[in-house]
Protein backbone atom coordinates (compact mmCIF):
# COMPACT_ATOMS: atom_id res chain seq x y z
CA UNK A 1 0.00 0.00 0.00
CA UNK A 2 1.92 2.87 -0.61
CA UNK A 3 1.29 4.75 2.53
CA UNK A 4 3.80 6.00 3.11
CA UNK A 5 6.15 7.13 5.95
CA UNK A 6 3.69 7.80 8.45
CA UNK A 7 1.31 6.04 6.27
CA UNK A 8 4.17 8.54 4.28
CA UNK A 9 5.57 8.18 1.10
CA UNK A 10 3.52 5.96 -1.06
CA UNK A 11 -0.26 4.76 -0.44
CA UNK A 12 1.45 5.22 -0.38
CA UNK A 13 -0.52 3.34 0.47
CA UNK A 14 -2.86 5.92 1.90
CA UNK A 15 -4.18 3.97 4.73
CA UNK A 16 -1.00 4.46 6.70
CA UNK A 17 -1.21 8.12 6.10
CA UNK A 18 -4.90 8.55 6.60
CA UNK A 19 -5.48 6.02 9.31
CA UNK A 20 -3.07 4.02 11.38
CA UNK A 21 -6.07 2.14 12.61
CA UNK A 22 -6.68 0.91 9.10
CA UNK A 23 -3.48 -1.04 9.54
CA UNK A 24 -4.90 -2.91 12.49
CA UNK A 25 -7.87 -4.81 11.17
CA UNK A 26 -8.98 -8.18 12.43
CA UNK A 27 -7.26 -11.23 10.95
CA UNK A 28 -8.17 -12.25 7.40
CA UNK A 29 -9.33 -15.84 7.23
CA UNK A 30 -9.00 -16.22 3.48
CA UNK A 31 -5.46 -17.14 2.46
CA UNK A 32 -5.76 -15.17 -0.77
CA UNK A 33 -6.97 -11.98 0.88
CA UNK A 34 -4.71 -8.94 0.90
CA UNK A 35 -2.80 -8.44 4.13
CA UNK A 36 -3.31 -5.36 6.27
CA UNK A 37 -0.30 -4.08 8.22
CA UNK A 38 -0.21 -4.78 11.93
CA UNK A 39 1.55 -3.05 14.80
CA UNK A 40 3.95 -5.73 16.04
CA UNK A 41 4.33 -4.15 19.48
CA UNK A 42 0.60 -4.28 20.05
CA UNK A 43 -0.57 -7.75 19.09
CA UNK A 44 -4.07 -9.04 19.63
CA UNK A 45 -5.55 -12.40 20.35
CA UNK A 46 -9.22 -11.51 20.09
CA UNK A 47 -11.04 -9.03 17.92
CA UNK A 48 -13.98 -7.32 19.63
CA UNK A 49 -16.06 -4.69 17.83
CA UNK A 50 -13.98 -1.63 16.96
CA UNK A 51 -14.55 1.53 18.95
CA UNK A 52 -15.67 4.33 16.70
CA UNK A 53 -14.85 7.95 17.40
CA UNK A 54 -17.03 10.77 16.23
CA UNK A 55 -15.83 12.17 12.91
CA UNK A 56 -15.24 15.92 12.61
CA UNK A 57 -18.33 17.86 11.64
CA UNK A 58 -17.86 20.38 8.85
CA UNK A 59 -19.11 23.91 9.45
CA UNK A 60 -20.48 24.07 5.89
CA UNK A 61 -22.65 21.76 3.86
CA UNK A 62 -21.19 19.45 1.21
CA UNK A 63 -22.49 21.52 -1.71
CA UNK A 64 -20.71 24.61 -0.38
CA UNK A 65 -17.51 22.67 0.20
CA UNK A 66 -17.68 21.22 -3.31
CA UNK A 67 -18.08 24.68 -4.82
CA UNK A 68 -15.10 25.98 -2.86
CA UNK A 69 -12.99 23.00 -3.89
CA UNK A 70 -14.08 23.47 -7.49
CA UNK A 71 -12.44 26.88 -7.45
CA UNK A 72 -9.20 25.40 -6.15
CA UNK A 73 -9.29 22.64 -8.76
CA UNK A 74 -9.86 25.03 -11.66
CA UNK A 75 -7.09 27.27 -10.40
CA UNK A 76 -4.80 24.21 -10.41
CA UNK A 77 -5.60 23.56 -14.07
CA UNK A 78 -8.48 21.09 -13.88
CA UNK A 79 -10.97 21.63 -16.70
CA UNK A 80 -14.38 22.81 -15.52
CA UNK A 81 -16.19 20.33 -17.75
CA UNK A 82 -14.22 17.45 -16.25
CA UNK A 83 -14.80 18.60 -12.69
CA UNK A 84 -18.53 19.01 -13.16
CA UNK A 85 -18.87 15.65 -14.90
CA UNK A 86 -16.84 13.79 -12.30
CA UNK A 87 -18.64 15.38 -9.34
CA UNK A 88 -22.16 15.01 -10.74
CA UNK A 89 -24.21 13.21 -8.13
CA UNK A 90 -21.30 12.73 -5.71
CA UNK A 91 -22.32 12.72 -2.04
CA UNK A 92 -20.38 11.87 1.13
CA UNK A 93 -19.95 8.14 1.71
CA UNK A 94 -20.99 7.15 5.26
CA UNK A 95 -18.86 3.99 5.12
CA UNK A 96 -15.75 6.10 4.56
CA UNK A 97 -16.63 8.32 7.51
CA UNK A 98 -17.00 5.23 9.71
CA UNK A 99 -13.71 3.76 8.52
CA UNK A 100 -11.88 7.05 9.05
CA UNK A 101 -13.20 7.33 12.59
CA UNK A 102 -12.59 3.74 13.62
CA UNK A 103 -10.12 3.13 16.42
CA UNK A 104 -9.62 -0.65 16.72
CA UNK A 105 -9.03 -1.77 20.28
CA UNK A 106 -6.90 -4.73 19.23
CA UNK A 107 -4.33 -5.55 16.57
CA UNK A 108 -2.91 -8.88 15.50
CA UNK A 109 0.35 -10.20 16.94
CA UNK A 110 3.18 -10.21 14.47
CA UNK A 111 3.28 -14.02 14.29
CA UNK A 112 -0.38 -14.20 13.26
CA UNK A 113 0.18 -11.46 10.72
CA UNK A 114 3.14 -13.27 9.19
CA UNK A 115 1.29 -16.58 9.13
CA UNK A 116 -1.39 -15.02 6.93
CA UNK A 117 1.04 -13.02 4.82
CA UNK A 118 3.26 -16.00 3.99
CA UNK A 119 0.55 -18.60 3.56
CA UNK A 120 1.37 -21.62 1.36
CA UNK A 121 -1.32 -20.46 -1.07
CA UNK A 122 0.28 -17.06 -1.48
CA UNK A 123 3.74 -18.57 -1.88
CA UNK A 124 2.60 -20.99 -4.58
CA UNK A 125 0.72 -18.27 -6.45
CA UNK A 126 3.74 -15.97 -6.31
CA UNK A 127 6.04 -18.69 -7.61
CA UNK A 128 3.70 -19.34 -10.53
CA UNK A 129 3.53 -15.63 -11.38
CA UNK A 130 7.31 -15.28 -11.21
CA UNK A 131 7.49 -17.90 -13.94
CA UNK A 132 4.53 -16.56 -15.92
CA UNK A 133 5.85 -12.98 -15.98
CA UNK A 134 9.55 -13.82 -16.15
CA UNK A 135 10.24 -11.77 -19.29
CA UNK A 136 8.45 -8.68 -17.98
CA UNK A 137 10.11 -8.94 -14.58
CA UNK A 138 13.54 -9.28 -16.20
CA UNK A 139 12.92 -6.08 -18.15
CA UNK A 140 11.77 -4.28 -14.99
CA UNK A 141 14.87 -5.44 -13.13
CA UNK A 142 17.10 -4.12 -15.91
CA UNK A 143 15.41 -0.73 -16.01
CA UNK A 144 14.89 -0.06 -12.29
CA UNK A 145 17.34 -2.31 -10.47
CA UNK A 146 14.74 -3.85 -8.16
CA UNK A 147 14.63 -7.60 -7.57
CA UNK A 148 11.62 -9.39 -9.03
CA UNK A 149 10.91 -11.41 -5.88
CA UNK A 150 10.27 -8.33 -3.75
CA UNK A 151 8.01 -6.86 -6.43
CA UNK A 152 5.90 -10.00 -6.58
CA UNK A 153 5.82 -10.12 -2.77
CA UNK A 154 4.47 -6.55 -2.64
CA UNK A 155 1.99 -7.42 -5.38
CA UNK A 156 0.74 -10.31 -3.26
CA UNK A 157 0.59 -8.28 -0.06
CA UNK A 158 -1.16 -5.26 -1.55
CA UNK A 159 -3.88 -6.85 -3.68
CA UNK A 160 -3.36 -10.62 -3.61
CA UNK A 161 -1.80 -10.33 -7.06
CA UNK A 162 -4.49 -8.03 -8.40
CA UNK A 163 -7.50 -9.90 -7.03
CA UNK A 164 -8.53 -7.33 -4.40
CA UNK A 165 -7.95 -3.73 -5.41
CA UNK A 166 -10.93 -2.04 -3.77
CA UNK A 167 -14.26 -1.25 -5.42
CA UNK A 168 -15.05 2.19 -4.00
CA UNK A 169 -15.06 5.37 -6.05
CA UNK A 170 -11.77 7.13 -5.33
CA UNK A 171 -13.37 10.50 -6.08
CA UNK A 172 -16.24 9.92 -3.66
CA UNK A 173 -13.98 8.51 -0.94
CA UNK A 174 -11.50 11.35 -1.11
CA UNK A 175 -14.24 13.98 -1.38
CA UNK A 176 -15.76 12.53 1.79
CA UNK A 177 -12.43 12.63 3.61
CA UNK A 178 -11.71 16.16 2.40
CA UNK A 179 -15.14 17.32 3.56
CA UNK A 180 -15.40 15.62 6.96
CA UNK A 181 -12.35 13.45 7.51
CA UNK A 182 -9.63 13.84 10.10
CA UNK A 183 -7.03 15.04 7.58
CA UNK A 184 -8.93 17.28 5.17
CA UNK A 185 -5.92 19.00 3.57
CA UNK A 186 -4.19 15.71 2.85
CA UNK A 187 -7.40 14.34 1.33
CA UNK A 188 -7.84 17.48 -0.79
CA UNK A 189 -4.31 17.06 -2.14
CA UNK A 190 -5.08 13.45 -3.06
CA UNK A 191 -8.42 14.42 -4.60
CA UNK A 192 -6.77 17.06 -6.77
CA UNK A 193 -4.20 14.47 -7.88
CA UNK A 194 -7.03 12.05 -8.70
CA UNK A 195 -8.61 14.69 -10.94
CA UNK A 196 -5.26 15.19 -12.66
CA UNK A 197 -5.09 11.43 -13.30
CA UNK A 198 -8.48 11.58 -14.99
CA UNK A 199 -7.51 14.65 -16.99
CA UNK A 200 -4.40 12.85 -18.25
CA UNK A 201 -6.62 10.13 -19.73
CA UNK A 202 -4.96 7.20 -17.93
CA UNK A 203 -8.36 5.99 -16.71
CA UNK A 204 -12.01 7.01 -16.52
CA UNK A 205 -14.11 8.10 -13.52
CA UNK A 206 -15.72 4.66 -13.51
CA UNK A 207 -12.30 3.01 -13.60
CA UNK A 208 -10.86 5.12 -10.77
CA UNK A 209 -11.64 2.62 -8.04
CA UNK A 210 -9.81 1.80 -4.86
CA UNK A 211 -9.96 1.43 -1.09
CA UNK A 212 -11.99 3.62 1.25
CA UNK A 213 -8.82 5.66 1.80
CA UNK A 214 -8.13 6.16 -1.91
CA UNK A 215 -5.37 3.57 -2.45
CA UNK A 216 -5.55 2.32 -6.02
CA UNK A 217 -4.66 -0.52 -8.31
CA UNK A 218 -2.71 -3.75 -8.04
CA UNK A 219 0.04 -2.04 -6.05
CA UNK A 220 -2.24 0.31 -4.06
CA UNK A 221 -0.83 3.74 -4.88
CA UNK A 222 -2.40 6.90 -3.54
CA UNK A 223 -3.02 9.52 -6.26
CA UNK A 224 0.00 11.74 -5.55
CA UNK A 225 2.30 8.73 -5.66
CA UNK A 226 0.66 7.64 -8.88
CA UNK A 227 1.44 11.01 -10.45
CA UNK A 228 5.08 10.88 -9.35
CA UNK A 229 5.94 7.21 -9.86
CA UNK A 230 3.39 5.34 -11.99
CA UNK A 231 4.80 4.33 -15.39
CA UNK A 232 3.51 3.02 -18.70
CA UNK A 233 5.67 -0.07 -18.98
CA UNK A 234 3.61 -2.02 -21.49
CA UNK A 235 3.72 0.85 -24.00
CA UNK A 236 -0.01 1.28 -24.57
CA UNK A 237 0.07 5.00 -23.79
CA UNK A 238 -1.59 4.73 -20.36
CA UNK A 239 -0.26 4.23 -16.84
CA UNK A 240 -2.71 1.50 -15.95
CA UNK A 241 -1.98 0.10 -12.49
CA UNK A 242 -5.47 -1.46 -12.42
CA UNK A 243 -5.53 -3.60 -15.54
CA UNK A 244 -1.86 -3.96 -16.48
CA UNK A 245 0.34 -6.06 -14.21
CA UNK A 246 3.38 -4.79 -16.13
CA UNK A 247 2.51 -1.17 -15.37
CA UNK A 248 1.70 -1.97 -11.74
CA UNK A 249 4.91 -3.91 -11.08
CA UNK A 250 7.10 -1.40 -12.90
CA UNK A 251 5.47 1.45 -10.98
CA UNK A 252 6.24 -0.28 -7.70
CA UNK A 253 9.82 -0.82 -8.89
CA UNK A 254 10.10 2.86 -9.81
CA UNK A 255 9.00 3.81 -6.31
CA UNK A 256 11.37 1.37 -4.60
CA UNK A 257 14.22 2.61 -6.79
CA UNK A 258 13.51 6.17 -5.65
CA UNK A 259 13.39 4.90 -2.06
CA UNK A 260 16.95 3.59 -2.27
CA UNK A 261 16.53 -0.07 -3.17
CA UNK A 262 19.86 -1.82 -3.86
CA UNK A 263 19.72 -4.65 -6.40
CA UNK A 264 20.74 -8.08 -5.07
CA UNK A 265 21.37 -6.76 -1.56
CA UNK A 266 19.61 -8.44 1.36
CA UNK A 267 16.76 -6.69 3.14
CA UNK A 268 17.94 -8.45 6.28
CA UNK A 269 18.20 -11.88 7.89
CA UNK A 270 17.48 -13.64 11.15
CA UNK A 271 20.24 -13.62 13.74
CA UNK A 272 21.06 -15.37 17.00
CA UNK A 273 21.85 -13.24 20.03
CA UNK A 274 24.29 -14.24 22.79
CA UNK A 275 23.35 -14.83 26.40
CA UNK A 276 23.41 -11.56 28.31
CA UNK A 277 22.98 -9.44 25.19
CA UNK A 278 22.18 -5.76 25.77
CA UNK A 279 18.73 -5.51 24.22
CA UNK A 280 18.85 -1.74 24.43
CA UNK A 281 20.95 -1.96 21.27
CA UNK A 282 17.78 -2.93 19.39
CA UNK A 283 17.10 0.64 18.31
CA UNK A 284 16.47 1.93 14.79
CA UNK A 285 19.02 4.68 15.37
CA UNK A 286 21.82 2.27 16.32
CA UNK A 287 23.35 1.20 13.01
CA UNK A 288 26.40 -1.03 12.73
CA UNK A 289 28.14 -3.11 10.10
CA UNK A 290 27.70 -6.86 10.32
CA UNK A 291 31.31 -7.13 11.51
CA UNK A 292 30.51 -4.78 14.39
CA UNK A 293 27.37 -6.70 15.29
CA UNK A 294 29.28 -9.97 15.06
CA UNK A 295 31.85 -8.62 17.50
CA UNK A 296 28.97 -8.16 19.95
CA UNK A 297 28.02 -11.82 19.54
CA UNK A 298 25.27 -11.36 16.94
CA UNK A 299 25.46 -14.21 14.43
CA UNK A 300 23.74 -14.67 11.09
CA UNK A 301 24.35 -15.30 7.41
CA UNK A 302 25.30 -11.97 5.77
CA UNK A 303 25.16 -13.05 2.12
CA UNK A 304 25.40 -10.14 -0.30
CA UNK A 305 26.45 -7.51 2.23
CA UNK A 306 29.37 -5.18 1.64
CA UNK A 307 31.74 -4.42 4.48
CA UNK A 308 30.37 -0.88 4.81
CA UNK A 309 26.67 -1.81 4.82
CA UNK A 310 25.05 -0.93 8.14
CA UNK A 311 21.87 -2.24 9.71
CA UNK A 312 19.90 -2.20 12.93
CA UNK A 313 18.55 -4.93 15.17
CA UNK A 314 14.80 -5.61 14.97
CA UNK A 315 12.98 -7.48 17.74
CA UNK A 316 9.39 -7.62 16.45
CA UNK A 317 8.14 -9.48 19.54
CA UNK A 318 10.68 -8.43 22.13
CA UNK A 319 13.59 -10.41 23.52
CA UNK A 320 11.55 -13.63 23.71
CA UNK A 321 10.96 -13.76 19.96
CA UNK A 322 13.13 -14.02 16.85
CA UNK A 323 15.69 -11.29 16.11
CA UNK A 324 16.65 -9.81 12.74
CA UNK A 325 19.31 -7.53 11.36
CA UNK A 326 17.76 -5.28 8.72
CA UNK A 327 19.46 -3.06 6.19
CA UNK A 328 18.84 -0.38 3.58
CA UNK A 329 16.41 -2.41 1.49
CA UNK A 330 14.24 -2.95 4.57
CA UNK A 331 14.02 0.83 4.82
CA UNK A 332 12.94 1.03 1.18
CA UNK A 333 10.07 -1.37 1.91
CA UNK A 334 9.13 0.74 4.93
CA UNK A 335 8.79 3.73 2.65
CA UNK A 336 6.22 1.73 0.74
CA UNK A 337 4.34 0.92 3.96
CA UNK A 338 5.66 2.17 7.28
CA UNK A 339 5.02 -0.98 9.29
CA UNK A 340 7.84 -3.24 10.42
CA UNK A 341 5.45 -6.21 10.28
CA UNK A 342 4.64 -5.39 6.66
CA UNK A 343 8.30 -4.95 5.69
CA UNK A 344 9.22 -8.17 7.45
CA UNK A 345 6.42 -10.01 5.67
CA UNK A 346 7.52 -8.70 2.26
CA UNK A 347 11.11 -9.68 2.94
CA UNK A 348 10.26 -13.18 4.17
CA UNK A 349 7.71 -13.80 1.42
CA UNK A 350 10.19 -12.76 -1.27
CA UNK A 351 12.71 -15.22 0.19
CA UNK A 352 10.09 -17.95 0.48
CA UNK A 353 9.61 -17.93 -3.30
CA UNK A 354 13.12 -19.39 -3.56
CA UNK A 355 12.72 -21.80 -0.66
CA UNK A 356 14.11 -19.49 2.03
CA UNK A 357 12.42 -17.17 4.50
CA UNK A 358 12.03 -19.77 7.25
CA UNK A 359 12.08 -18.51 10.83
CA UNK A 360 13.83 -20.53 13.50
CA UNK A 361 12.91 -20.30 17.16
CA UNK A 362 9.51 -19.53 18.60
CA UNK A 363 7.26 -16.57 19.25
CA UNK A 364 6.01 -15.61 22.74
CA UNK A 365 2.49 -16.83 22.04
CA UNK A 366 1.77 -17.31 25.74
CA UNK A 367 1.98 -13.58 26.42
CA UNK A 368 -1.30 -11.69 26.33
CA UNK A 369 -1.07 -8.67 24.04
CA UNK A 370 -1.97 -5.20 25.20
CA UNK A 371 -5.17 -3.67 23.91
CA UNK A 372 -5.13 -0.16 22.50
CA UNK A 373 -6.52 1.31 25.72
CA UNK A 374 -3.82 -0.51 27.68
CA UNK A 375 -1.15 0.88 25.37
CA UNK A 376 -2.54 4.36 25.99
CA UNK A 377 -2.42 3.68 29.74
CA UNK A 378 1.17 2.49 29.38
CA UNK A 379 2.16 5.72 27.63
CA UNK A 380 0.38 7.81 30.22
CA UNK A 381 2.19 5.93 32.99
CA UNK A 382 5.55 6.45 31.32
CA UNK A 383 4.82 10.15 30.97
CA UNK A 384 3.89 10.46 34.64
CA UNK A 385 7.24 8.91 35.54
CA UNK A 386 9.10 11.34 33.29
CA UNK A 387 10.10 8.98 30.49
CA UNK A 388 8.66 11.08 27.62
CA UNK A 389 7.07 8.45 25.32
CA UNK A 390 5.34 11.08 23.19
CA UNK A 391 1.56 11.43 22.73
CA UNK A 392 -0.63 8.85 24.47
CA UNK A 393 -2.12 7.58 21.21
CA UNK A 394 -1.73 3.83 21.64
CA UNK A 395 0.87 3.64 18.87
CA UNK A 396 4.14 2.08 20.01
CA UNK A 397 6.62 4.10 17.97
CA UNK A 398 10.31 4.83 18.41
CA UNK A 399 9.82 7.34 21.24
CA UNK A 400 7.58 5.00 23.21
CA UNK A 401 10.01 2.11 22.74
CA UNK A 402 12.87 4.23 24.03
CA UNK A 403 10.80 5.23 27.04
CA UNK A 404 9.92 1.58 27.69
CA UNK A 405 13.59 0.61 27.47
CA UNK A 406 14.55 3.27 29.99
CA UNK A 407 11.85 2.07 32.38
CA UNK A 408 12.86 -1.56 31.86
CA UNK A 409 16.46 -0.66 32.64
CA UNK A 410 15.36 1.00 35.88
CA UNK A 411 13.77 -2.30 36.87
CA UNK A 412 16.70 -4.43 35.79
CA UNK A 413 14.66 -6.08 33.02
CA UNK A 414 15.80 -6.91 29.46
CA UNK A 415 15.51 -3.48 27.78
CA UNK A 416 13.89 -4.62 24.53
CA UNK A 417 11.29 -1.81 24.34
CA UNK A 418 8.44 -4.31 24.07
CA UNK A 419 5.18 -3.55 25.94
CA UNK A 420 3.73 -6.33 28.08
CA UNK A 421 0.95 -6.65 30.67
CA UNK A 422 3.58 -7.16 33.38
CA UNK A 423 5.26 -3.90 32.43
CA UNK A 424 1.95 -2.05 32.52
CA UNK A 425 1.27 -3.51 35.96
CA UNK A 426 4.62 -2.23 37.16
CA UNK A 427 3.70 1.26 35.98
CA UNK A 428 0.33 1.15 37.69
Amino acid sequence: MLYRTTRRPLCLTLASLLLLAACAETPQTEANSPITPAQPQAPAVVSPPAQVSTAPVSAIDFATWRQQFRGKALQAGIQSELFDRVFAGVTPDPSVVRADGAQPEFTRPVWEYLEGAISPTRVRKGQALLSQHAATLSAIEQRYGVNREVLVAIWGMESSFGQFMGEQSVIRSLATLAYEGRRPQFAEDQLLAALQILQSGDTTPAGLRGSWAGAMGQTQFIPTTYLSHAVDFDGDGRRDIWGSSADALASAAHYLQASGWQMDKPWGFQVALPTGFDYALADTEIRKTYAQWHALGVKGTPAGLAAEDTGYLLLPAGHRGPAFLVFRNFGAILRYNNSSSYALAVGLLSARFDGGGQISGSWPKDERPLSRSERVALQEGLTQRGYNPGPADGIIGANTRRAIRAFQQSLGLPADGYPTPALLQQLQ
